[in-house]
């Protein structure tokens, strides 16, 4: 039986060439258009999709709007199309909080020439996610202390207020205590044989959500630097790290080329580029240009390697959900110099690739649920 397809967009021209692109597939069909928002919360409810595509600006109700309420009611897997913009980004991040699994930029360039190119990335993102079906990670984010804002202006701390997660009931989040308590896996025997200098972070679908709710596992005075590594766009990157400097006690930031590593610091691996650690002036991380050889930009195996060259065995490594396998090279390479690795288990995973590649190849010293990722980090390395 092909894979359910529920097109959600404003535009007839673009709802006629997706469903063309998408009814290509012998495997998928288009069983539904939506104009807008309200018209898709009644046909995912009417037609039971086993997936949707979903735009974000549209008349009567916008998408973001619209997911939250087709995930209150039957959830499904939902992919955005996103526009390349800086506000495009925001929205975007707000659609993945609301419940959306992943996103595909929209181009009206390549969809008016009908490109191979995206017609390939669109089948093969539809049918993974049509094919996990929805999975959302096992512990939702709740809402977050966020970090002081005093002496802030009335519309600045209205900004940083906690936002709830629709996945979940809102909860109050206390600060980060030492991570003795947390979790069943804590009580396991497992340590780490040294201390890392620093920790590098790795993701991909599902990567937003995932990486939200371990930095707001971490206190403010973490004491090492962390390095991120999220597969988005430019533009996307600059959205997000902002977005999680607001959400977290850590300070988050778009890495530029030069920064320097500080405790308590997560510098995020700009989109369309690659971050690599210097080894002529230690300390400090350089941002390179586009290669059209590397397939992911920003990639974790380029991270990872050059972290293995610079810092040997002082390194953490963790590897969260994603598509595909980046970051398993450069993992062998940081084993292979006596640094630890931690993966995603299966269970937490919107997407079980990039985390499945590391422990297939049994280069994880430790796999863990999402939820126990951040008080891990907090117990062992505070």
């Amino acid at each position: 039986m092909p894979v359910r397809v529920l097109v959600v967009d404003d535009s007839q021209f673009f709802q006629s060439r997706l469903k063309e692109m998408i009814n290509q597939h012998p495997d998928m069909q288009v069983v539904g258009i939506a104009s807008n928002g309200r018209e898709a919360v009644d046909k995912a409810a009417e037609l039971k999709p086993d997936i949707i595509t979903m735009d974000f600006e549209m008349p009567v109700m916008d998408g973001v709007t619209a997911i939250k309420l087709i995930m209150a009611n039957r959830p499904v897997p939902i992919l955005m199309f996103s526009s390349l913009t800086y506000e495009g980004a925001r929205i975007t991040l707000d659609a993945l909080a609301a419940g959306a699994m992943d996103f595909i930029p929209k181009d009206f360039a390549e969809v008016s020439r009908n490109s191979e190119g995206l017609k390939a990335r669109l089948h093969e993102r539809l049918l993974t996610l049509a094919g996990v079906g929805f999975r959302s990670p096992a512990s939702a984010p709740a809402s977050v202390q966020t970090k002081p804002v005093t002496g802030a202006k009335p519309e600045e701390r209205e900004s940083r207020a906690p936002v709830p997660s629709p996945r979940s009931a809102p909860v109050t989040r206390t600060p980060a205590a030492p991570a003795s308590a947390s979790t069943a896996s804590a009580q396991d025997n497992y340590r780490l044989k040294k201390q890392p200098s620093l920790v590098i972070i790795g993701a991909s679908t599902g990567g937003p959500v995932a990486l939200t709710e371990v930095l707001n596992a971490l206190p403010e005075n973490f004491p090492l630097p962390i390095v991120l590594v999220q597969h988005m766009p430019e533009n996307f990157t600059k959205a997000f790290a902002e977005r999680l400097n607001k959400q977290c006690r850590i300070r988050v930031r778009e890495a530029v080329d030069g920064d320097l590593l500080e405790p308590g610091l997560a510098l995020l691996a700009p989109g369309g580029k690659q971050l690599m650690l210097d080894k002529r002036n230690k300390g400090h991380v350089r941002i390179l240009p586009d290669d059209d050889r590397v397939t992911y930009k920003p990639s974790l195996d380029i991270t990872f390697g050059s972290a293995a060259n610079v810092y040997a065995d002082k390194v953490l490594g963790v590897v969260l959900t994603g598509m595909g396998s980046d970051g398993c090279k450069g993992a062998k390479l940081l084993k292979d110099s006596g640094s630890a690795l931690w993966s995603q288990d299966e269970a937490s995973s919107v997407i079980y690739g990039m985390p499945m590649a590391v422990a297939k190849a049994n280069l994880t010293d430790k796999v863990l649920s999402l939820k126990d990722i951040g008080p891990r980090l907090v117990r062992e390395l505070s």
